[in-house]
């Protein structure tokens, strides 16, 4: 579908040591977090897998330049399935990740009714996210009319796949996102890891990049290597001054892996060959001498230890009572949590 520039390896690094070491240790605990999930499904502690694991070196940039807070002063997030990277950056607890993955009563996003990926927190302007795909561009143009109106530097973030961009709503947000003398104040990203399910992307898309599509709406547009660290970083950085500053759209697409297959649906085993972008930054941090391996280790023996420890703690707590089966379906119910 189109070539990729090899993550660069020993290079000297543009970002501060210190925050270069914070992305890591986030990207540590993401994959690891994704790796216990995928072990409590093996061990029938939980229904479904479905996670983002091979796309760190993109979500951990991200989350870090968003502007967390509710309300339309801060940044709105329509996020797809696959964003424990970007909740884990902006603070959410892994634990609650366990009791969504183990489906308990205690999950704070939906009480154990849903799966794996399914976050929303109203105080953070996460909106649900929904398990039909690319749900998310259409409801995103929503907010994006609301912070037009607003005015101010918050913008929209609305992420997705590359295989739901032949749907409709995708095509919809390009067009509501351009209207002339009505732009919204919206980054659409574009996660291309090369796969619908298991359709590969190169017999679907005869265009270069999904991108380009931006370019008919007169929307700026790039395409980048998610699985470098930096060139995430500057691509986000770009992109998201350009919308807060213009307050109009930008199509951002980054290629990135998909490690561990699509879900538990496709046995959520480790895909041979499949690069690896903490292994690459962590050679390149070595490299750079930015930090040892021992340290590397270290850290990651640490959060699997933790997740396991929650793992634990998680099996002892209740599972939903069949009668609160119809709570929080509409809203101004008593115990309204969104």
């Amino acid at each position: 579908m189109r070539e990729v520039p090899p993550p660069r390896r020993g290079a000297e690094f543009r970002l501060d040591p210190k925050l270069l070491v914070r992305i890591h240790d986030l990207m540590v605990k993401s994959r690891v977090v994704e790796e216990r999930l995928i072990k409590m499904y093996k061990q029938n502690d939980g229904y479904f897998w479905l996670g983002g694991p091979g796309e760190e070196a993109f979500q951990i940039p991200l989350g870090l330049q968003i502007d967390k807070g509710e309300g339309l002063d801060h940044d709105f997030l329509h996020l797809h399935y696959r964003s424990s990277g970007i909740l884990l950056t902006l603070g959410a607890d892994p634990m609650d990740m366990v009791r969504q993955m183990k489906n308990t009563a205690t999950d704070p996003f939906s009480r154990g009714r849903n799966f794996s990926g399914h976050a929303s927190k109203r105080s953070w302007n996460v909106v649900p996210i929904t398990s039909t795909i690319e749900t998310q561009y259409a409801t995103a143009i929503g907010t994006g009319i609301a912070q037009r109106r607003h005015g101010g530097r918050s913008i929209t973030i609305v992420t997705g796949g590359e295989a739901g961009t032949a749907e409709g709503d995708f095509a919809s947000c390009l067009v509501w996102a351009s209207r002339p003398a009505q732009e919204l104040p919206m980054l659409i990203i574009v996660t291309n890891n090369e796969w619908g399910i298991s359709t590969p992307a190169s017999t679907q898309h005869g265009e270069a990049h999904v991108a380009d599509r931006g370019k008919p709406f007169r929307m700026r547009t790039k395409f980048a290597n998610g699985n470098d660290v930096e060139e995430s970083w500057f691509a986000i950085q770009e992109a998201m001054e350009y919308v807060r500053t213009e307050r109009k759209p930008f199509l951002l697409e980054v290629h990135v892996s998909r490690m561990y297959g699509h879900s538990s649906a496709s046995g959520a085993n480790l895909v041979p060959g499949e690069e690896d972008p903490l292994a690459i930054f962590e050679a390149r941090l070595e490299s750079a001498g930015v930090m040892n391996r021992a340290d590397m280790t270290r850290r990651r023996d640490q959060y699997a230890a933790e997740l396991l420890d929650m793992h634990r703690k998680v099996r002892s707590e209740p599972m939903p009572d069949p009668s609160t089966i119809y709570d929080h379906t509409y809203a101004g119910q008593k115990g309204r949590y969104w």
